[in-house]
């Protein structure tokens, strides 16, 4: 019988730590994780292109970054913030277009070949990124690109101000959507992920399968080992990649899968 319901599982931030690369991997060897994306400017980046060259089954993407690291184009460190970035674009020190350029020849000169692209921290919400990254898809072929819209879902107590901003990039979904179709852009038909983003274990995954409505979803997670290298990075997500590795490995989240007919799916499975 076919399938109405299909699901990439996509991990981010491949190529932030040796920590979370082994964790991804780990995740789609032995887990239910179809997809990664890849930070060109990573600390971990030769790493995770190994590991990504050693695991061909692992569907590739480039998780564009503007927010944290390193920039390829001038050597100097990225804006640490999301206001920071908004300043560091108002004042012009950011050329968005060409610092994304680069980051997606840095992944292609690896020979890893890229099927979908998205943003660190959904920066593409922003009109000035989305329209250097649907240029950027159309001129690369990588036509599949993330839509950062939640579908409804009750998998979690969601904090007060996770759902108020997701609320405020909804109202962005027309915009965003047609700037895509004018580049000729893919999306999946859903989106999870934001809302629940460090706060899901195994119940709360298996709560979303039980929600997951027909056609296609891509569920964003950030799976990964804790060891030192992460342990002394800047992020805020440490402890909780332990817990979706967990999760993203558990037979009772297999069982979910199976009880609503879910086919995992690569990017580069999806029509």
């Amino acid at each position: 019988m076919k399938t109405r319901k299909q699901l990439v599982i996509n991990a981010d931030d491949f190529g932030l730590a040796p920590d979370v690369n082994a964790g991804i991997v780990e995740c789609h060897v032995r887990g239910v994780l179809t997809a990664a994306t890849l930070m060109a400017n990573g600390a971990a980046f030769e790493d995770a292109v190994r590991l990504a060259r050693q695991t061909p089954s692992l569907d590739i993407g480039v998780h564009l970054t503007l927010i944290g690291g390193t920039s390829l184009l001038t050597g100097r460190s990225l804006p640490v913030t999301v206001t920071d970035f908004l300043r560091a674009y108002a004042s012009g020190r950011t050329r968005i277009y060409q610092e994304l350029r680069a980051q997606i020849e840095r992944v292609l000169e690896s020979g890893l070949r890229p099927s979908h692209l998205d943003t660190h921290k959904h920066t593409h919400l922003a009109p000035p990124v989305l329209n250097a990254v649907a240029r950027l898809s159309q001129e690369f072929g990588i036509r599949w690109v993330r839509r950062p819209f939640d579908f409804p879902v009750n998998a979690a107590p969601v904090p007060i101000l996770k759902r108020l901003t997701g609320r405020a990039l909804g109202v962005l979904r027309g915009r965003f959507h047609r700037v895509l179709s004018e580049h000729g852009c893919k999306t999946t038909d859903h989106f999870a992920g934001f809302q629940i983003t460090g706060r899901f274990q195994t119940a709360e995954l298996v709560a979303l399968l039980d929600a997951l409505p027909d056609g296609s979803t891509e569920l964003m997670t950030h799976p990964g080992r804790c060891g030192e290298h992460l342990r002394g990075m800047r992020t805020r997500l440490k402890e909780s990649r332990e817990r979706e590795l967990e999760a993203l490995l558990s037979a009772e989240v297999r069982e979910a899968l199976e009880r609503n007919r879910i086919q995992l799916a690569a990017f580069t499975d999806l029509a």
